[in-house]
């Protein structure tokens, strides 16, 4: 893993997240543990709106963070209940935590490969509905990663577990003072959660 993102991971402290958050939590623990002790492929679909912000990071720290504890065939992706666009700030936000970002086609909804490690394969970044062809059709977990996805999909289609486990959106600061700030505070509470729930896991 790229030494800079071993940093970052070094200085997240778990402990700083509340008993309710931790319940919230458990059921993603629980699916990952189960799949590790039956000695299955683990598929995470993270599921928010627009598939613009905290669904890209949920994605791309839970990746990395599965690297970081050896956890094996673990595969994350992330989609909306519509496709727009990976907002660059996200880009920028992961890249100034040591990730390695490309710009591989620039457009209205461009693709960007995201690196966490030298010799793993990059993480595809951009835009798409929940159900896209990029996307696992069953036997994944569905995890809606905001409030008004959460309502708007009661059903997730081929899922085998749907876990709500929303952040407030950083949209709120875009355009202000306090944009970078609160976007890399958003990634930090991100990663820090996806640390406690992938530090929880027993190899089987």
């Amino acid at each position: 893993m790229f030494s800079e993102i071993e940093q970052v991971i070094k200085a997240l402290n778990p402990q700083t997240i509340s008993t309710e958050r931790k319940a919230i939590l458990q059921p993603l623990t629980e699916f990952i543990q189960s799949k590790v002790s039956n000695q299955q492929d683990i598929r995470i679909n993270f599921i928010c709106t627009h598939n613009s912000r905290r669904s890209h990071l949920s994605q791309v720290w839970a990746q990395t963070l599965a690297y970081h504890f050896n956890i094996k065939n673990v595969f994350c992706y992330s989609g909306g209940t519509e496709s727009t666009a990976l907002f660059p700030i996200v880009a920028e936000t992961l890249q100034n935590s040591g990730f390695q970002i490309k710009t591989i086609s620039k457009n209205e909804n461009s693709i960007y490969s995201i690196k966490y490690a030298y010799n793993q394969h990059p993480i595809i970044g951009f835009s798409k509905r929940l159900n896209d062809d990029f996307n696992p059709k069953s036997e994944f977990a569905a995890i809606m990663t905001c409030d008004s996805a959460n309502e708007a999909c009661p059903f997730v289609s081929g899922a085998e577990k749907r876990i709500p486990i929303t952040f407030e959106d950083p949209k709120a600061f875009d355009n202000t003072p306090q944009q970078a700030e609160k976007y890399n505070e958003r990634s930090l509470q991100i990663a820090t959660e996806l640390f406690y729930v992938f530090s929880q896991i027993k190899a089987s």
